[in-house]
């Protein structure tokens, strides 16, 4: 016996099955834990309830492998219908994972297959009773309406995919799902079963598909951490660190041992611009100094939003100027912006508290308000080296 014929027959559907189940118990292990981290998301459980599907259609797909014709037709059936509903209920979940918040999904479609699905099956069901089970079924296994069904429902899924903004991955899974209906059924009908290669490259595809599945929840997931993570550490609204983050950055700076610089920023007559222009034009005006900031600040320190309209960052002594960097982002933000800005600095040469060094820029900051606005003032010398103590 040859590894070809090994593979064409029952073991090779036994390996493809277990192939299938392992990965379908690391897709449940992964979707029972991101339904009960978000229990207010339904489409969690759904998955949940669809995979154990899979598993016993598998299962089933195995055990008849060795069985032959020794298993009753409607086993056969039961088989086939499991793997269209759960096909179809599989690819319901995923559409509304990968959507577009702003795209609406519509469920009827779904909900109008499944129903269609039943109706076929009980269709073959009845006719089964008239004409006897394997007259009904024709060759061992082979539902006719069933089968050219499914590969038509999977081709009405691919279409559904093409109004929608939909992921890549997401539509290169149909496809191979496509392609392995397309090789069952001329295994099925136009075979007979009789060509090794045509099983064995179904075999194969049936576990391709599960193992892009498995990557699509897998990429779901590491989004979903990746987004809770920079949730945690940044400004909704800037994109700056928060300034718990902000606060631990800057303290890694400092350990560098070459000297700090915080520079504190203030947008001028913020109020008044939240009044007269309203808070969207705000928060607007709010972004463009954070990306100033962001810019000014990349190679060589960081930036954070401390509160309201304050705005900061701490940069190394090793590459510039702080002087510089502040007379630069007071300059951009007055020329690119509407608005101005007020700036203290607080330069520390040696190891100093980070919230000190803060405390004595938002001095600083102060004294440039005080002073006419629009302007950088440095927190005179004598005040850096009581932080740096």
């Amino acid at each position: 016996m040859t590894i070809l014929s090994w593979l064409a027959g029952p073991n090779g559907q036994l390996l493809a099955s277990s192939c299938v189940i392992l990965i379908l118990i690391l897709m449940l292990f992964m979707s029972v834990r991101l339904s009960a981290s978000y229990k207010n998301n339904r489409t969690y459980g759904l998955l949940n309830a669809t995979l154990p599907f899979f598993m016993i259609q598998q299962a089933l797909l195995a055990m008849l492998a060795y069985a032959g014709t020794a298993i009753p037709p409607w086993i056969h059936l039961l088989a086939t219908t499991l793997q269209i509903i759960s096909f179809i209920i599989i690819n319901l979940v995923f559409m509304k994972l990968y959507t577009h918040r702003g795209t609406r999904l519509k469920v009827t479609p779904f909900v109008v297959m499944l129903v269609l699905t039943f109706v076929i099956a009980g269709l073959h069901i009845t006719y089964m009773s008239f004409a006897g089970a394997e007259a009904a079924s024709g060759r061992a296994g082979n539902f006719i309406g069933l089968d050219f069904y499914a590969l038509i429902v999977t081709f009405l899924v691919l279409l559904d995919t093409k109004g929608i903004d939909m992921n890549t991955k997401y539509f290169a899974s149909l496809v191979t799902y496509f392609i392995y209906e397309l090789a069952h059924l001329a295994d099925a009908y136009a075979f007979h079963g009789t060509m090794p290669g045509m099983q064995i490259f179904a075999y194969l595809l049936s576990v391709v598909y599960f193992v892009q599945l498995f990557l699509l929840l897998f990429d779901w997931v590491i989004e979903r951490l990746i987004a809770t993570y920079q949730s945690s550490i940044t400004d909704g609204l800037t994109g700056l660190y928060n300034r718990r983050t902000f606060n631990m950055k800057a303290g890694q700076l400092m350990k560098r041992g070459k000297g700090v610089a915080v520079i504190f920023c203030d947008i001028d007559n913020f109020k008044q611009l939240n009044d007269t222009q309203g808070h969207h034009k705000a928060d607007i005006v709010l972004k463009q100094v954070s990306e100033i900031l962001k810019e000014e600040s990349a190679g060589i320190g960081t930036a954070g939003r401390y509160g309201g309209e304050e705005l900061l960052t701490c940069i190394t002594l090793d590459k510039v100027k702080p002087e510089r960097v502040a007379e630069s982002i007071r300059k951009r933000v007055e020329l690119e912006t509407i608005v101005t800005i007020s700036v203290g600095v607080c330069i520390a040469k040696k190891n100093a508290d980070i919230q000190e060094l803060v405390k004595a820029a938002d001095e600083a900051m102060y004294t440039s308000k005080k002073s006419g606005k629009n302007r950088v003032t440095v927190a005179p010398a004598s005040a850096a080296m009581k932080q740096s103590l």
